[in-house]
C-alpha cells in the first residue's frame, strides 16, 4: 500500500476530467526510487490500466530506460495530471494547478535524486518557465519544494 502522500485515491477538482476518467491514476515503482520519471496525463490505456506508461508510450519508455541499462521496476513513475483528460488532450493549466500539490507531495515523499521530465509540458510545469524541450534535453535545472531542492532533467521522450 502506497502511502498517503504518494497517491490520491478521490479528487473532484477538475469536473471535466472527473467525468471523462475511468479511475485515478497514481504513479508506480519504489517508493524511495533514485529516479522519478513524470509525465503529462494518463492516456485511454493508462485510464483503463490504472497505470502510467502503458501500451505503446510505456514500450517507448523501457526502451529509453533499457538502453540506458534501467529496468521499470527500479525507477518512478508518474504524471502532471492523475486523470485522462477528454480525448487526450494537453492537460489545461488550471488542471496542471489543482493537481500541483499531488505531484509536490510525491516528489517530497519519494524524494529522488533526479527528476527527468517527459516532454514539454511536464518539463514547463514543473520549471514553471517556457522550455524548448529539444533544444534543452538533456540539460539540468532545479525545482524547489518546500524549501527543498531537486534537479531535474528534461527529456524529449516522444510519447
Amino acid at each position: 500500500m502506497e502511502p498517503e502522500s504518494l497517491s490520491v485515491d478521490s479528487c473532484t477538482r477538475c469536473p471535466e476530467l472527473v467525468e471523462s476518467r475511468t479511475r485515478i491514476v497514481n504513479g508506480t515503482g519504489p517508493q524511495d526510487a533514485d529516479l522519478l520519471f513524470v509525465g503529462e496525463a494518463p492516456g485511454e490505456q493508462e485510464d483503463r490500466e490504472g497505470e502510467p506508461f502503458v501500451g505503446r508510450s510505456g514500450d517507448i519508455l523501457d526502451e529509453v530506460l533499457g538502453a540506458h541499462g534501467l529496468d521499470r521496476a527500479a525507477v518512478r513513475i508518474t504524471n502532471c495530471v492523475r486523470c485522462r483528460p477528454p480525448d487526450n488532450r494537453d492537460p489545461r493549466t488550471e488542471e496542471l494547478e489543482n493537481c500541483r500539490e499531488y505531484l509536490e507531495a510525491e516528489i517530497l515523499g519519494v524524494d529522488p535524486a533526479v527528476i527527468v521530465t517527459l516532454g514539454k509540458v511536464p518539463s514547463e510545469h514543473l520549471l514553471d518557465r517556457s522550455v524548448a524541450v529539444t533544444a534543452e534535453a538533456g540539460s539540468t535545472d532545479a525545482v524547489t519544494i518546500d524549501g527543498r531542492s531537486f534537479p531535474v532533467r528534461t527529456h524529449p521522450l516522444p510519447v
